[in-house]
């Protein structure tokens, strides 16, 4: 999930643009500005008690904390900001004046700097792009292909286990006629519809609310790619609009994974039941577990593979369920731009930058243990990983039952990350926990613990109190 078109709001060429619309504000002064500020200080004052006010002319600095990432015009521009304390809910007040300022092309921006409420006024709103119908079709056809291709390799390997004869005959057409893959395409059906239902739920998540908060958003775009283990690079839709608060903010960060998720376990254990189980062959591939896959082969099977020198062959169903549970398990992951990055934002603010350097030296350590299986994902969180989705209104915290939802996330990342996506088996294997699978989760979560030991603290005193 990404927002567009991104503008960071400490970014100094938006300083000194025009813009359009205002009664309150003009670039150039003119004989009503004085009776324009008052109107704004005015509508200010309703909500704010003003200790001190800056006019954009004469800022040392922008506002907002460095890396805040949100979708605003291009053309936008801090015109003043007010500083102060409000004098009545967050969530209320900014409702308030963003009625008041709509009208008139402007936009505010509350956040909380150096102890003080802080409300930057904005010129410029946002007018969200529309199109991209096209190209999302065209992409979501080539994705459906190239699974389908993905899908129809796993159920021709399938078949050299339970159809030695069948199997040997395809592998001569193939070898005659590489156009003869096309006639066997019906055959990655399972993989292709599982895999697809489980990334659009995820995308669709994502979407659906986004249009319940009236958030403008693009329809998913798939990603094609037809020669990796996964045949897709996944999907991403496009916020084409800043969201008003955090409660936003995990909304439609959080649909995407639990939705997936809905689709992802039952396939996945559906799959497993309907897999084979039997030796391993030196020098395959062995895919990673996480605690909700090694659960899931415990519940299906009754022990924990691989074990005993055997392990689950799995089939389509079980490697699309697979696949949904390590891509949710990316996501997840509590830094910048990525749905986890998005949830724990929404739950602590800003501290959640803390975790930046600490994930990427984990992430680097597991780089170098997969023998480079996640740098791709290192480069990505390398790229986004300190830029965060900062809502329009960051002072508004989470309401009760979104704080529990949101840990409740967290947890579930927890037990669904692969920190060790695939391995080579070796002849013998033997009875073993999973891959180290709660080594990138729990680190995070005791670092996460440690930052905030002094705001637990202080909660635990306030308890007390009370």
């Amino acid at each position: 999930m990404l927002n567009e078109p991104a503008s960071f709001l400490n970014d100094e060429r938006n300083e000194g643009r025009g813009g359009t619309g205002s009664p309150f504000l003009d670039e150039a002064p003119h004989e009503n500005e004085d009776h324009q500020l008052i109107a704004l200080r005015t509508l200010v004052a309703s909500v704010l008690l003003v200790e001190r006010e800056e006019a954009a002319p004469n800022r040392t600095t922008n506002p907002g904390e460095r890396g805040d990432v949100m979708a605003l015009n291009p053309e936008s521009r801090v015109l003043v900001s007010f500083y102060g304390r409000l004098t009545t809910d967050s969530e209320k007040a900014y409702a308030q004046l963003d009625a008041a300022l709509k009208p008139q092309d402007l936009l505010p921006v509350f956040r909380r700097e150096r102890g003080q409420d802080a409300i930057h006024i904005i010129q410029g709103r946002v007018q969200p792009a529309k199109g991209g119908e096209l190209a999302s079709l065209i992409l979501f056809v080539l994705t459906v292909l190239s699974v389908l291709y993905l899908g129809t390799t796993i159920a021709i390997s399938e078949l050299e286990l339970r159809n030695p004869a069948l199997y040997r005959q395809i592998i001569r057409a193939l070898s005659q006629d590489g156009s003869a893959i096309f006639r066997e395409l019906w055959r990655g059906l399972p993989y292709a519809a599982s895999i697809l239902l489980i990334l659009g739920a995820h995308e669709m998540g994502h979407y659906l609310m986004s249009r319940r908060h009236k958030v403008a958003a693009s329809l998913p775009y798939f990603i094609p790619f037809p020669f990796g283990i996964f045949g897709t690079f996944g999907a991403a839709i496009r916020l084409r609009e800043p969201m008003r608060n955090r409660k936003m903010l995990f909304d439609i960060g959080a649909a995407g994974p639990l939705a997936g998720l809905i689709f992802a376990i039952p396939i996945l254990l559906i799959g497993l039941a309907t897999s084979y189980v039997g030796p391993v062959s030196p020098g395959g591939l062995v895919e990673g577990n996480s605690l909700l896959y090694a659960l899931a082969k415990v519940l299906t099977f009754g022990r924990f593979l691989p074990s005993g020198g055997e392990d689950v062959f799995v089939n389509q169903l079980a490697w699309a369920g697979w696949t949904g549970l390590f891509v949710t398990g990316l996501n997840l992951i509590p830094i910048g731009q990525l749905d986890g990055g998005h949830v724990l934002y929404s739950l602590i603010g800003s501290r959640a930058r803390r975790l930046y350097y600490p994930v990427i030296l984990i992430m680097g350590v597991l780089v170098v243990v997969t023998n480079g299986a996640l740098l791709l994902l290192l480069f990505l969180i390398l790229f986004l990983g300190r830029i965060y989705a900062v809502p329009l209104d960051d002072i508004t915290p989470l309401d009760p039952r979104r704080r529990m939802l949101a840990v409740l996330t967290l947890v579930i990342f927890a037990v669904v990350f692969v920190p060790v996506p695939l391995s080579q088996s070796s002849a013998t294997i033997v009875e073993r926990v999973p891959d180290s699978s709660i080594t990138l989760p729990v680190v995070i979560g005791l670092m996460w613990l440690w930052h905030n030991r002094l705001h637990l603290r202080r909660a635990r005193l306030r308890c007390g109190k009370i």
